[in-house]
């Protein structure tokens, strides 16, 4: 005779096998991760980006004092004449002086064609320095800041130099279009104006 199994009550506590996570709320936790990882890489490249500028730079020698390069500098009127680069500049703030804070309306041109910029005109120091910062967008796409710098190195003899330091997001992918088409612009400028300062300034024309 063989003894009988005791039997499993009906009534006994089983253990349940956690609920699935549904598989909305998972695609929206992936989403999410994926979104913050994007946004952090997105705002480490903007850093970067303003914090390792693109410099362009054209210098010049020029048999002249510094304050005649800087009449012809800053003689804006004057520049559709024999200016190859900045074919156009005016000051369009209210006063129309080349002072620091004015705004200034800036034809440029390259082998691209004509750009139109308005930049802040931030330095102003006759004899020495000319100065504005331009901006596209609000502020952290493309920022370019313009300098000329005169320096003199002898008696009767300066140097000129035209810079450009570029910052924001955009810069980086035009960094081979601006070396390629803007930087010569640079030295055609200097030396366009180096022979009228040296024929002369405003009379050369």
């Amino acid at each position: 005779m063989t003894a009988a199994l005791p039997s499993t009550p009906t009534d006994a506590p089983t253990a349940s096998a956690p609920a699935p996570v549904p598989a909305r709320r998972r695609r929206r936790r992936v989403l999410l991760g994926a979104g913050a990882a994007l946004v952090a890489l997105l705002g480490g490249y903007t850093a970067w980006s303003n914090t390792h500028p693109v410099r362009l730079t054209a210098s010049i020698e020029i048999e002249a004092s510094s304050d005649e390069v800087w009449q012809v500098l800053t003689d804006l009127s004057a520049y559709p004449q024999w200016n190859p680069f900045l074919t156009s500049t005016q000051v369009t703030s209210e006063g129309g002086r080349l002072e620091e804070g004015a705004t200034l309306r800036n034809v440029m041109h390259d082998r691209t064609g004509d750009t139109v910029f308005t930049p802040e005109v931030l330095t102003v120091e006759p004899g020495r320095e000319l100065r504005w910062l331009g901006r596209m967008g609000p502020g952290w796409i493309a920022d370019g800041e313009h300098r000329f710098v005169i320096e003199e190195i002898g008696e009767h003899r300066v140097r000129l130099t035209q810079s450009e330091s570029f910052t924001g997001v955009a810069v980086p992918f035009f960094e081979g279009q601006l070396r390629a088409d803007t930087l010569p612009q640079f030295r055609a400028m200097n030396e366009a104006l180096a022979r009228r300062t040296e024929a002369g300034g405003a009379d050369a024309g």
